[in-house]
């Protein structure tokens, strides 16, 4: 129970990672604001599968099926109307808000050189604009709250990717918003950190509706009765913590997650330099690029590159 009395709010929670989320919150105490559309794996409406338009809903009763509080929202994120309506949702449900679960997204893959400005629009509407709203309209309600005198000990945890922080073949608007979403969590935590409010990132690794079909060409079933590595449950747990009073002072950093491993990933830092003190002539920076790059690490590849 170390989210006890905690407000959550999570974005696609209506499958896969969000799901999860929203359920181990709510065993661990919480009450859920579980947001969803109801829609497609490529983010299209679609009709035609059973139960699309009801995943929020579906997971609310199971909330309250083993005692949980926990309230639908089927609001667009990716709009501000959307955006603040499900800030205004928690608070109108439960009092407050403490925690802020930027999960929801979807996949159009292709080639950089197949990739439609349509394609790329969508994913960085649900991806990056669908994580920025959120934030902004939880970060207001925040800031309102602590200039009140009221104490705020919040958190938002945000969805990035090994495709954000490393890039990954196919996957160049996925790659491009999950970078995106990469600086807009360094600069959140920043600028919140006044108001009490706490801004990490996650990058999972999981069998969901949008990675079935990478995982179904990869990896095989787990065996009967053993440790499935790639169920989104296994991620759960360190977003609930992130989630708990008991993260105070963790902000800004992001973690991979994957079956039982958790890691501090090392994004972009400072590395070896050279100074001149002068500018430098175009005859002068291959070498002094050379000696560099030499001392610095190789860059990890990008996945799907080899």
């Amino acid at each position: 129970m170390i989210c006890k009395d905690r407000v959550v709010a999570v974005t696609g929670a209506g499958r896969g990672l969000g799901r999860a989320h929203a359920l181990e919150f709510a065993r661990q105490g919480a009450h859920v604001v579980v947001n969803d559309l109801g829609v497609a794996r490529d983010g299209r409406q679609d009709v035609a599968e059973p139960g699309t338009a009801r995943p929020a809903h579906d997971v609310v009763r199971e909330i309250e099926s083993f005692g949980g509080r926990a309230v639908a929202s089927t609001d667009d994120i990716a709009t501000d109307a959307g955006a603040a309506a499900l800030i205004a949702a928690a608070v109108e449900a439960f009092g407050r808000l403490d925690v802020l679960v930027n999960n929801a997204g979807f996949l159009r893959d292709r080639m950089l050189v197949n990739l439609s400005e349509d394609e790329w629009d969508a994913v960085m509407r649900v991806h990056l604009k669908g994580h920025f709203l959120p934030l902004k309209h939880a970060g207001l309600y925040w800031r309102a709250e602590s200039k009140t005198g009221r104490p705020v000990d919040a958190r938002v945890i945000n969805t990035s990717s090994g495709a954000g922080l490393l890039g990954s073949v196919g996957q160049g608007n996925y790659s491009a918003a999950k970078a995106g979403i990469a600086g807009l969590t360094l600069v959140a935590a920043a600028e919140l950190g006044r108001y009490g409010v706490n801004v990490n990132a996650i990058a999972p690794a999981a069998r969901t509706r949008m990675t079935e079909e990478v995982f179904a060409q990869t990896m095989a079933a787990p065996a009967e009765g053993g440790f499935d590595a790639m169920a989104p449950e296994n991620v759960s747990p360190l977003v609930a913590w992130l989630g708990s009073v008991a993260s105070r002072g963790v902000t800004g950093r992001f973690f991979e997650a994957e079956g039982g491993r958790i890691c501090v990933m090392d994004p972009f830092r400072h590395g070896p330099a050279a100074d001149k003190g002068a500018r430098w002539d175009p005859s002068e920076v291959g070498a002094v690029v050379t000696d560099l790059l030499a001392k610095a690490p190789a860059p990890e590849p990008v996945y799907g590159a080899g």
